[in-house]
C-alpha cells in the first residue's frame, strides 16, 4: 500500500500521479462512451420499430364515401322540391319507346286529401320529380352548360306530356311524365331545366295557372341532358296537390280541390306539350 501513495521509480511521484489520474480517466470515458452506445443503441431500435419518431409511420387506409342512388339526385325543372317530402319514380319501356309504366306512381308520402291546410312558409314549386330516364329505363346523368352537344330543336326532338292516370281519388298522388324523344340520326342535348322547361297546372274552370315549376325553383334555372338518336328520355312529376307563387312569394292556403285541370309543358322553340286530368272526390 505504500508503493501506491508513495510510488518507487527515477522519476518524481508527481509523475507517477498524473500518469494514474490519466489512465483512471480514459477508462472512466470508454465505460461510459460504451454504456451510451448500448442504451442508444437498443431504444433507437424501438423506437424506429413502433415508427413514433415520424420516418416509419403506421399507414392507415380510410376508404371514402360509396356512391349510391342514381346518377343524378334531383331532377331538374324545380319539380323536385316538395314541401310534402313525395317523390316519383319510374320504369322506361322498351327502347325508342319514351314512355314509362309508372309503376311506382302514387309512392309519394303527401296525403292527397284536396282538403284546405295552412300555407307555405316559402313559395318554393311544390312538385316532387323523380329521375330522368332513358327509354331504355338508365338514369340520365345531366350534363355541363358547356358541353359540345348541339342543342335540340323542334325539327329533331319533339315533347310530349301525359298524366299516369285519368283521375285520381283522394289518397293518390297526380303523376306525370313528359318526354322528349328524337327522330335524328344523332344526338343533341336539351335544357329541362325549371325556368326553360316550365311545367304549369291549371283548373280547367279558371285562367290563372295554380302551379308552375318556374314560379320558385330551388334546382339550377339550367338542366341539360342527352337525347341520344333515335330514342328518348322521360321526365316523371309527382304533384302535392300545392299551389305555387311567382317569385317565391307565400302561396295561397290549401290544396288543389275536385275537378278536372289542364297540364302543359313549354320550352322555347318547342311546340307545346298538353294533357288533363281529373280530382275527384272519391
Amino acid at each position: 500500500m505504500g508503493s501506491l501513495r508513495n510510488p518507487v521509480g527515477p522519476l518524481p511521484s508527481s509523475i507517477y500521479w498524473r500518469r494514474r489520474v490519466a489512465m483512471l480517466s480514459t477508462l472512466a470515458v470508454l465505460a461510459l462512451l460504451i454504456a451510451w452506445i448500448v442504451t442508444s443503441g437498443g431504444g433507437g431500435g424501438k423506437k424506429n420499430a413502433d415508427g413514433s419518431d415520424g420516418k416509419n409511420p403506421v399507414s392507415t387506409i380510410t376508404p371514402g364515401p360509396s356512391g349510391s342512388g342514381p346518377a343524378i339526385s334531383q331532377a331538374p325543372g324545380g319539380r323536385d322540391d316538395s314541401s310534402g317530402g313525395g317523390s316519383g319514380s319510374s320504369t322506361g319501356s322498351s327502347p325508342g319507346s319514351g314512355s314509362t309504366d309508372g309503376s311506382s306512381a302514387g309512392s309519394s308520402g303527401d296525403s292527397s286529401s284536396g282538403s284546405a291546410g295552412s300555407s307555405g312558409s316559402s313559395g318554393s314549386s311544390s312538385g316532387s320529380g323523380g329521375d330522368v330516364t332513358s327509354g331504355s329505363g338508365g338514369t340520365v346523368a345531366s350534363l355541363p352548360g358547356t358541353s359540345t352537344l348541339p342543342d335540340c330543336t323542334a325539327a329533331s326532338v319533339t315533347l310530349s306530356l301525359k298524366s299516369l292516370h285519368n283521375s285520381y281519388s283522394p289518397e293518390q298522388a297526380p303523376t306525370f311524365e313528359l318526354t322528349a324523344k328524337s327522330t335524328s340520326s344523332s344526338d343533341c342535348k336539351i335544357d329541362l331545366g325549371p325556368k326553360n322547361a316550365v311545367l304549369t297546372i291549371t283548373a280547367a274552370s279558371a285562367d290563372d295557372t295554380y302551379w308552375s315549376s318556374a314560379d320558385c325553383p330551388k334546382t339550377a334555372a339550367s338542366r341539360w341532358y342527352r337525347v341520344p338518336a333515335g330514342s328518348s328520355i322521360t321526365y316523371t312529376l309527382t304533384w302535392d296537390r300545392k299551389p305555387s307563387a311567382p317569385q317565391c312569394a307565400t302561396p295561397p292556403a290549401g290544396s288543389a280541390g275536385t275537378g278536372t285541370y289542364l297540364l302543359q309543358a313549354e320550352a322555347p322553340g318547342f311546340t307545346k306539350a298538353q294533357a288533363s286530368f281529373v280530382l275527384a272526390a272519391d
